[in-house]
């Protein structure tokens, strides 16, 4: 499951490299993934989680139990 984002889904997509003279190659745009740890107070552990830089934005606003049990509710193991 490499270049995945675990809460979001998001991954690469396909598209063109277009040159100056309008010549145009295939080319993967990859999402912005990072490797985050993060504390799960609920369960008391550090829970690892390859998440995109939208993930993040979206946990801190909604909080680490919110996303996790939307994400448990959809059958995501975690």
């Amino acid at each position: 499951m490499a270049r995945v984002c675990q809460v979001t889904g998001k991954r690469p997509i396909v598209g063109n490299t277009v040159s100056h003279s309008n010549i145009k190659t295939k080319r993967r745009f990859l999402p912005n993934l990072q490797t985050k740890r993060f504390y799960f107070v609920e369960e008391d552990r550090w829970i690892t989680m390859k998440v995109s830089s939208e993930a993040i934005r979206t946990i801190n606003k909604n909080g680490l139990a919110n996303v996790i049990k939307e994400m448990r509710a959809n059958g995501t193991k975690i």
